[in-house]
């Protein structure tokens, strides 16, 4: 088949959990003898390379604006797709619906990763959060399929819309034999710190994390992995509630993968703060690296952990948790050997052998039973944060 990944700041994966998935996918899709075509952002690579593990690669400008870079980029890798021989096509966003009546013109079935709730996070103002919301409902009514990554958004497509979806979730990595070289040479000691991996998004509780561990009597070094390009004012209160503690130690974005593994690996306590998303790519690298995770108690961390982990709400809960990790290291240890037996059940062979066959479904014709894209009813705030926390 010829299969074409849209909407995602492309190859090799750099950015998050969307960039991730067409890698692994698409890669796997590849050698399986499929024509992969993946859309990428010219500004986000030096290197523009025209393949990529077998996928080919095309790199595409885009506006560099909070509200209009994923829709700028993606309005030109729709124009490209037209001209295209393709047999499936996968968006991933559901941001990115407004374009799907264009691949429907076109006669190219195509499948929405819906991902999170994102008109949920707070860099959106009132436009932004209205935008996402008819987005879903653009969604559910043009695409072929919907994809979820988290049974609690598959529940939340069908709750609000009455739309079927298909379940696949994210694939986890089990690392091993990745070394401690990279740790040294920045000071730090395996088993010797706390560490947050997460892009600067107040829903995403970075603020939280360094809060807790400043009020804690921890006193292993909490390492804080991340940014964001459209929050200064966020990075600036981030930074303020570290300033009374010198064990705060802020590492900025960390391309390295190599590094960012022996952070996982190494790592005496990970704290995972996502609230908004479905089943999250860093959970998953944590946890396969058998790191002990504290995550924000929402239904999706709570899916993928189970029993492997521990569950905070507040700056006062995650302060307790990480005193009490501290304080019974074996208990802890125990626990991070519990999150990569968990770890295992995510596999990204059978991901993408799901990948696979969804695609075959739908370029044999076969597709979800249409919905109008009308919301069920109105929902309630209170009712969201059952559903989705």
């Amino acid at each position: 088949m010829r299969v074409a990944l849209v909407g995602t700041r492309g190859v090799p994966a750099r950015y998050g959990g969307f960039e991730t998935c067409v890698e692994e996918v698409g890669a796997r899709l590849a050698d399986r003898g499929h024509d992969v075509l993946v859309y990428a952002r010219s500004s986000d690579f030096q290197d523009h390379r025209e393949t990529h593990r077998g996928m080919t690669v095309k790199h595409l400008p885009a506006v560099r604006h909070k509200a209009l870079e994923t829709l700028s980029h993606t309005a030109l890798s729709v124009a490209h797709l037209l001209t295209r021989r393709v047999d499936v096509a996968i968006v991933f966003n559901a941001a990115n619906a407004l374009f799907l009546p264009l691949i429907r013109m076109r006669r190219i079935p195509v499948a929405t990763h819906v991902d999170g709730l994102e008109w949920k996070r707070a860099k959106w103002g009132g436009a932004g959060r209205r935008y996402y919301r008819m987005a879903e409902a653009m969604a559910v009514r043009w695409s072929d399929d919907l994809i979820a990554d988290a049974a609690g958004i598959a529940e939340y497509y069908r709750d609000e819309f009455g739309a079927a979806s298909t379940n696949i979730a994210y694939g986890a990595p089990l690392l091993d034999g990745i070394g401690t070289d990279r740790l040294t040479e920045r000071g730090l000691r395996p088993g010797g710190y706390h560490l947050v991996v997460a892009r600067f998004e107040p829903e995403n509780h970075v603020h939280v994390a360094v809060d807790a561990y400043v009020r804690s009597a921890a006193k292993h070094p909490l390492v804080v992995v991340g940014s964001a390009p459209y929050s200064d004012e966020y990075t600036a209160r981030i930074r303020d509630l570290a300033s009374s503690s010198r064990n705060v130690r802020f590492l900025g974005a960390v391309w390295d993968q190599i590094l960012l593994d022996q952070l996982y690996a190494g790592a005496f306590t990970y704290v995972h703060g996502h609230s908004v998303g479905g089943t999250n790519p860093s959970l998953l690298r944590a946890m396969g690296a058998s790191a002990p995770t504290i995550a924000f108690d929402v239904r999706f961390n709570r899916e993928v952990l189970g029993d492997a982990g521990h569950f905070f709400t507040d700056a006062a809960e995650l302060s307790a948790l990480l005193e009490k990790a501290e304080a019974d290291p074996a208990a802890t240890a125990s626990r991070g050997s519990a999150s990569r037996a968990a770890a295992a059940r995510y596999d990204w062979d059978d991901v993408a052998e799901k990948y696979e066959r969804l695609c075959v479904r739908l370029a044999g014709g076969a597709r979800q039973p249409r919905v109008s894209g009308r919301r069920k009813g109105a929902t309630d705030a209170n009712r969201l944060r059952v559903r989705t926390f």
